[in-house]
């Protein structure tokens, strides 16, 4: 492989000539996990924080959940490496495993045994290691390091010290810090933006679909053709002709399908696609999908087809999705499955008019438009910073 002038082959691949490779513990004044044993917790007005790897998320330390322990116990177990500003926590149990977050706060605690706690040296930026250790290829080193013991897979501080991490200059290190949490920030933004737009499409919903005066009540057999979807699993095939509408279909919103060469129970553009079974409180339960083509949707078993002419089909969709007369069939011990006449007997407050009942579920529609909108551009924004991760972190841009 030729390497491009200015750059040298490296144990961990491609890097500038003037940065350097060095362990982690060579970098870092200190690298322990927290207290093994589980102690007694007690009140917060008596006790010090005690934090664990649940309060570290998605590269940021988060400050709720966690519990106390006594003030002897914390003055005991910080005693040598007590967590202070500019710290590391790295979560070494768990699903998560493998996550970084610096500490931010000049905030007394103590940590469990489920994180490693990082004390970097002074020619190492917090930040730039923060992002280094939530690369691609260090949550990779995380995963395969991890070993069994006492029944739990974890991720030993001797790995950790081990690892090899590119260094380098300090002012790199800072400038490539700044434009990856730069990134970070306009993430945050617009997933805090995401939820509030969340939470009045929430509140629109309640008000708008709620019964009014004027409003009649029917039971949705009373409004709707019902349609048992037929089974099939046989005919299933890669980038078939038709896409199977089954449970996990309609959980994901469409995003995760098969396709089916035969359809035995078409679809029509507008129908509504409900799910009848799903597992003791399960997020699928009554999920609706509203069919947007004619000739290409199969609707699968244990899903039901809902045809509408005298009523908005959007409108519809929305009253019906996870409606909570549905919700009550899960008794949360047993898997649910609703009969048709447990579907067709919910009842449905109807505006007078389809014209309203268009009109309402407009206003809702346009809500979900600008959500949906603001997810990809979500998307787009974590797909960059990944893209300036990889390059960033290797030295491929040079920013200084």
């Amino acid at each position: 492989m030729e390497i491009k002038v200015g750059y040298k082959n490296t144990d961990i691949g491609v890097i500038p000539d003037d940065w350097e490779v060095e362990k982690f513990k060579k970098v870092t004044n200190a690298i322990t996990c927290g207290v093994a044993a589980t102690p007694k917790y007690v009140s917060e007005t008596i006790g010090k924080p005690f934090l664990s790897a649940q309060n570290v998320q998605n590269g940021q330390v988060v400050l709720n959940k966690y519990r106390h322990i006594t003030k002897d116990l914390f003055k005991q177990i910080t005693q040598y490496n007590k967590p202070e500003k500019g710290d590391l926590l790295y979560t070494r149990v768990g699903a998560g495993i493998g996550e970084a977050a610096v500490v931010e706060l000049s905030f007394d605690f103590a940590v469990y045994v489920s994180l490693t706690l990082i004390k970097p040296k002074y020619n190492l930026d917090s930040y730039f290691l923060k992002f280094i250790l939530n690369s691609t290829r260090y949550k990779t080193l995380a995963q395969t390091g991890q070993f069994a013991g006492g029944g739990v897979q974890n991720l030993n501080v001797e790995v950790v010290r081990e690892f090899k991490i590119p260094l380098p200059p300090l002012p790199e290190q800072t400038a490539i810090a700044t434009v990856l949490s730069d990134t970070d920030s306009l993430i945050q933004a617009l997933e805090k933006k995401i939820a509030k737009k969340q939470f009045i499409k929430k509140g629109a919903m309640q008000k708008l679909l709620s019964q009014k005066e004027g409003w009649v009540v029917k039971s949705l057999g009373e409004i709707v053709y019902f349609l048992n979807g037929n089974a099939h699993e046989q005919f299933i095939k890669t980038d078939a002709k038709f896409i199977v509408i089954n449970s996990k279909f309609v959980s994901t919103e469409g995003k995760v399908f098969k396709t089916s060469t035969v359809n035995l129970c078409p679809l029509k553009k507008g129908d509504v696609a409900m799910v009848m079974s799903d597992i003791p409180n399960g997020k699928a339960l009554a999920k609706c999908y509203l069919v947007p083509e004619d000739d290409k949707y199969a609707l699968n078993q244990r899903i039901c087809c809902l045809r509408a002419e005298s009523v908005d089909n959007v409108f519809l969709s929305l009253i019906l999705n996870r409606n909570k007369y549905y919700l009550a069939f899960d008794s949360g011990t047993g898997q649910t499955n609703l009969k048709r006449s447990d579907v067709l007997n919910c009842p449905i407050p109807l505006p007078p008019t389809k014209q309203e009942q268009t009109r309402i579920a407009q206003i809702l529609s346009d809500m979900d438009n600008e959500i949906e909108s603001l997810k990809k551009k979500l998307a787009k924004y974590k797909e960059l910073k990944q893209g300036l991760m990889q390059v960033l972190l290797t030295g491929k841009i040079r920013l200084v």
